[in-house]
């Protein structure tokens, strides 16, 4: 974007990395939503493009503001005009420097990580977000102990039904039939917003009223085809090598059977897992997809950047650092502006671009001293992905973050089929999870852009004998 707008200026990209993240096969769903592929290319790709393009292939040891020069490992300086941070974020891992502590953080690990799989029995998998979700789906021939601190998986995206609702397909399901539709209306009560764990973050979830699997004919978790075993409302502990466990005379167990004791193992693991509830697993390795945070540190030293709690280099609303002339988008960033109601920051390849591209304008329009409106893509959070198979698209508030005991859940759910929660306040859409091919995604984008008054439409919102489509166009 920026080598676009400034054919004539020189455009450094300095980065440690020998190929850089190109996006492919860009789709817009609707006004908010894309679709896209992310894919490695050589750098060289991008300096055939724009001939004002130069790659630097080098990490950044050290930034030096008031002089606005960029340090590099390899010895080298650069002087800046503009400077935007873009170093995105590093895997939280829950223990650094063991080998057989592997942290995931996108999907390009994920799918590197699948290879060195190849040789493994048994696998422990920390973390309840989306990287966690896909990497268990998709783990197959081996066992997975799963250790999430939630009572549900996917925490960050769904409610305990959606979670249910997907659960499903890590089990061996026979077709049953007739397929129920169900649909059901919840308010928010404080007696269940309390029964929630307290390891769960405040900002995050609703709780849903005690029948909300009726229809869903749930069957027990225990009966994996991928063979997945899930611990709740656990954490890591300690972990151990192997000759640390065997001089500890501790017993670890085996992999869960349905309905038996569990017993202890009689195999020796390269690697112990204890977690908080007391048990101890041991396996071939430890997955840590807890999560990121910011890639700060290269950039601190020596420098006065404001930073939010999250760890991240505050922006304001045209992605400018509290230091003149330094920018920062995507990961590596807190976005400080005062949001729009259905607008959250979430650290995902959406944002990341669309923070990016609105980044270079920012750059852009001051540099030539001109006024410039927020990007239309911070007025809705909206973002589209596949879990289990399943088309997943999350809208606005769609855990009814932040809106306290204020608001009712709407759902409707099709075994096997799809699953859609909307989150209303006053009457008004606020944000909603659609699971499955239900093609209410733009509809519904609409209906939380416009916040109209849906009263009169009650519990009819959801029913699928209405097109919806057909009253909103």
């Amino acid at each position: 974007k920026l080598a676009m707008e400034f054919p004539s200026e020189d455009v450094l990209l300095i980065t440690a990395a020998p190929v850089i993240k190109a996006i492919t096969n860009f789709k817009q769903v609707s006004k908010t939503l894309e679709e896209f592929d992310v894919e490695e290319q050589p750098s060289s790709v991008l300096e055939k493009q724009y001939p004002n393009i130069k790659v630097i292939q080098s990490a950044v040891k050290h930034l030096k503001s008031d002089e606005h020069k960029i340090f590099t490992e390899d010895g080298r300086e650069y002087m800046y005009e503009k400077l935007c941070l873009c170093a995105g974020a590093k895997p939280k891992l829950i223990f650094e420097g063991n080998p057989y502590v592997l942290g995931i953080r996108d999907t390009d690990s994920a799918q590197a990580f699948q290879k060195n799989l190849a040789q493994s029995q048994r696998i422990v998998v920390v973390g309840n977000g989306g990287i966690a979700l896909e990497l268990v789906y998709e783990i197959q021939g081996c066992e997975v102990i799963w250790a999430i601190k939630d009572k549900a998986i996917g925490n960050t995206f769904f409610d305990a039904g959606a979670a249910e609702f997907l659960i499903q397909k890590l089990t061996v399901v026979k077709q049953e039939t007739p397929i129920e539709c169900k649909r059901t209306k919840y308010t928010t009560e404080g007696s269940e917003e309390e029964e929630r764990p307290t390891a769960a973050s405040d900002e995050l979830g609703s709780a849903l009223g005690p029948d909300w699997h009726q229809g869903l004919q749930l069957k027990g978790t225990k009966e994996f085809s991928h063979k997945v075993h899930i611990e709740i409302l656990c954490e890591v502990k300690k972990i151990y090598l192997q000759q640390e466990f065997i001089q500890l005379q501790r017993t670890s167990l085996t992999f869960p059977k349905e309905e038996k004791n569990v017993e202890p193992d009689e195999v020796l693991w390269p690697i112990y897992v204890e977690l908080t509830n007391g048990k101890i697993y041991g396996c071939d390795f430890v997955v840590s997809a807890t999560g990121v945070v910011p890639n700060v540190k290269p950039f601190l030293h020596g420098n006065n950047f404001a930073t939010g709690e999250d760890g991240g280099l505050k922006v304001d609303k045209h992605m400018r650092t509290s230091l003149p002339d330094i920018y920062a988008a995507g990961d590596i960033c807190t976005a400080s502006w005062e949001p729009s109601p259905v607008w959250h920051q979430m650290r995902l390849w959406t944002q990341a671009r669309q923070m990016g591209w609105y980044a270079a304008k920012c750059m852009a329009a001051d540099t030539l001293g001109e006024s410039i409106d927020m990007d239309f893509s911070f007025e809705l959070f909206a973002h589209v992905t596949k879990f289990f198979n399943y088309k997943v698209v999350v809208l606005g508030k769609y855990n009814a973050q932040g809106l306290g005991l204020d608001h009712e859940l709407m759902l409707r759910c099709t075994k096997g089929q799809e699953y859609v929660k909307v989150v209303m306040q006053n009457g008004r859409m606020m944000g909603a999870v659609l699971i499955g091919e239900t093609d209410l995604e733009e509809t519904f984008e609409n209906l939380i852009l416009n916040q109209m008054d849906l009263s009169a439409y009650g519990e009819d919102l959801l029913n699928p004998d209405i097109d919806i489509e057909d009253y909103f166009d």
